[in-house]
């Protein structure tokens, strides 16, 4: 009876998904149109002006002091801003007297040191992100792929050729010491960042700090700003990698997760070791029932564009659930549903949102399993960034209230 209902269901939405008369093309904005101006150009960075989508996200283009890299998406563009600002703080710093006189003789060419890493003669730094092109995420069942604008042997084949850093998860912690960490929390950054020329910066500097000392007597001038990295800061700053391997590890064991599914998602390469902190974290904050299952969903993430993905869908799970207790999560499913206050609510970390094929068979077939397997009575999709008006039209057609640049991190987190 339940699947006949389904079926049901799906087949009296289907036509309102299939009136599209045409789908949407991919668009391409202004830096103006998404950007803040602080964004958009800062003392040490500036965004070019063309912005396209790709998939759900806008590819940037942003030259910094040390080089021009590729974000691709809203966040991880403020992350690169965010890290190109501490190196140079982190220039600056390592010229003055105390800083020296600290370090010793060894130092004075730290400046010159830095500044050789960011320029990245041999090109490790050129194109950062830009294996994440062209990669649109399905937002529909974890059991079966949509086709999308490129093909896994081509995503592989972007990454190896640029310097955006995808090793194994074992290896990307190798040189990150407790120094190392000690100055990422002083420049506020990610320890295990896929900037190599931030995880340069950060293993060059805790090698000449190695006797100690250094980073308690001196300020580094980081602005305030909004760091992912602060979430989990305690964790990922303070614990050494085994411990906090350890710490995640039984997260996972208290949501259920069995042992296969959670050693999957430990050696998924899509994930660094902060992103998989921030995700145990977020789901552990929660503990709905149907959370294992999203475990499950994420090990499967075939590039770090993908793993972001799950990583702030369930920081914005936890947003949720710190608004209106979550008491079950759909299964099965790409897209983080939540059931809160009886009411499902999809909570998608996308830039942007048009109207494509796969879009529409995903919304309309959430819209039934909603109602049918988490008994919803309403429909909410909660957007990071915005949807087309065409979009907009649709999903409001079949059921869908919508709210759009919502909050994307933990309520309170700076």
């Amino acid at each position: 009876m339940r699947t006949t209902a389904l079926v049901v269901l799906i087949a009296a939405s289907l036509p309102i998904a299939a009136a599209a008369a045409s789908w949407e093309k991919p668009k391409t904005f202004k830096a103006s149109e998404v950007l803040t101006p602080e964004q958009r150009k800062g003392e040490h960075h500036a965004v070019d002006d063309e912005v396209p989508t790709e998939g759900f996200y806008y590819a940037f283009t942003l030259q910094t002091d040390f080089g021009e890299l590729k974000p691709v998406g809203l966040g991880l563009l403020r992350k690169r801003i965010q890290e190109a600002e501490a190196l140079a703080a982190l220039r600056e710093v390592s010229k003055t007297g105390v800083f020296l006189e600290a370090a010793g003789r060894s130092l004075e060419s730290l400046g010159k040191g830095v500044a050789n890493v960011a320029k990245d003669p041999e090109g490790t730094a050129k194109g950062i992100g830009r294996g994440l092109k062209r990669f649109g995420v399905n937002i529909g069942r974890k059991t079966k792929r949509v086709v999308e604008d490129v093909t896994d042997d081509d995503a592989d084949k972007e990454q190896k050729s640029t310097g955006e850093k995808t090793e194994n998860v074992a290896n990307s912690v190798l040189g990150v010491n407790k120094s190392a960490r000690l100055w990422a929390q002083k420049l506020q950054v990610d320890p295990y960042s896929r900037n190599p020329v931030l995880q340069k910066a950060l293993i060059e500097i805790a090698k000449i700090d190695a006797a100690g000392g250094i980073a308690t007597k001196v300020v580094v001038p980081i602005p305030t700003v909004v760091s992912t990295t602060s979430t989990v800061g305690g964790l990922v700053w303070g614990k050494d990698p085994e411990a906090l391997r350890k710490s995640n590890e039984a997260g996972l064991r208290a949501l259920g997760v069995s042992e296969e599914v959670a050693a999957g998602f430990f050696r998924n390469d899509a994930f660094t070791l902060t992103d998989q902190t921030r995700f145990v974290v977020a789901l552990t904050a929660v503990k709905a029932k149907g959370l294992a299952d999203y475990v499950d969903a994420a090990r499967g993430a075939k590039t770090p564009r993908e793993g972001l993905f799950f990583v702030e869908s369930a920081e914005m799970l936890q947003r949720q659930h710190g608004e209106g207790a979550v008491s079950a999560v759909l299964t099965d499913s790409r897209a983080m549903i939540a059931l809160s206050g009886g009411r499902a609510v999809a909570l998608l970390p996308v830039d942007y949102l048009s109207w494509t094929e796969p879009v529409a068979q995903a919304a309309t077939e959430i819209v039934a399993r909603a109602r049918e397997e988490l008994g919803a009575t309403g429909l909410r999709m909660q957007l990071t960034g915005q949807v087309s008006a065409q979009a907009r039209k649709e999903l409001q057609a079949l059921g869908w209230a919508l709210t759009e640049k919502a909050p994307g991190g933990v309520a309170g987190a700076r």
